[in-house]
């Protein structure tokens, strides 16, 4: 575990060093600051305590965001060689990797903590659902680490940040909304299977602040299945060293 930390360590340091931390940050509370209290279906406009104006918003600039933060978490290592130093160490595959996917995750929490004056500010001016809040944000964590491993996924099959990134897109395009559209447009157990697979679906679910095991479940077979594809990529790659 100590392994893990020192490399999630060492890449949020990383972030932050390259600006590329302080450039997110900036953007998504611009976003969705914006979106949440001046624009469109705003708290104002809505007439609700409730931030569900910031939950709609969030999910789709996450989307955005976090391909952009995990681009270069496996193509830099691999681009200039490191990856290769670090496999010769006594450092594991699966160390490497949740090193780097919790140093993401951590850069989201932080992200998201930043927005709990939204939270605050809501609260004082009308009775706010605290629940449906919290398991809201919850809900986003689920999202982010979804999107984090997916990412990571991306980035261990090329050593270019362009193509990480799109690629990164492409997959979570899949799970953020075509499948949602097929569901939609199929009915049965088919357009039943494709709304299962829909991220959007389980999100929306938990940001109404309804728990529902078969959502955590899903969120977590998403985040394993990014890592043991990042995993099984970094294991043929490194085999050879």
């Amino acid at each position: 575990m100590s392994k893990i930390w020192i490399i999630a360590k060492k890449e949020l340091t990383s972030f932050f060093d390259s600006l590329m931390a302080y450039v997110m940050i900036v953007l998504f509370l611009g976003f969705s600051g914006f979106f949440t209290w001046l624009f469109g279906s705003d708290i104002f406009m809505s007439g609700q305590a409730s931030l569900r104006s910031f939950f709609s918003i969030a999910f789709w600039t996450l989307f955005f965001f976090i391909p952009a933060v995990t681009m270069g978490l496996l193509t830099d290592e691999r681009k200039t060689g490191t990856l290769e130093l670090l496999v010769t160490k006594p450092v594991s595959n699966w160390q490497i990797i949740l090193g780097k996917f919790f140093s993401a995750l951590l850069l989201i929490c932080i992200t998201l903590a930043l927005t709990l004056p939204y939270y605050f500010t809501v609260a004082s001016i009308g009775k706010v659902d605290h629940g449906a809040v919290w398991m809201g944000y919850l809900g986003l964590l689920f999202l982010s680490a979804s999107y984090i491993s997916i990412g990571l996924f991306a980035g261990s099959l090329t050593n270019n940040q362009i193509v990480a990134f799109l690629l990164a897109l492409l997959i979570g395009i899949f799970f953020h909304l075509i499948f949602e559209l097929i569901g939609s447009a199929t009915g049965g157990w088919f357009g039943g299977f494709f709304n299962y697979l829909s991220l959007s679906n389980h999100y929306e679910s938990m940001s109404r602040g309804v728990v529902d095991s078969k959502d955590v479940i899903f969120f977590l077979s998403v985040i394993l299945s990014g890592l043991l594809g990042t995993e099984l990529v970094l294991h043929k790659r490194t085999s050879s060293y």
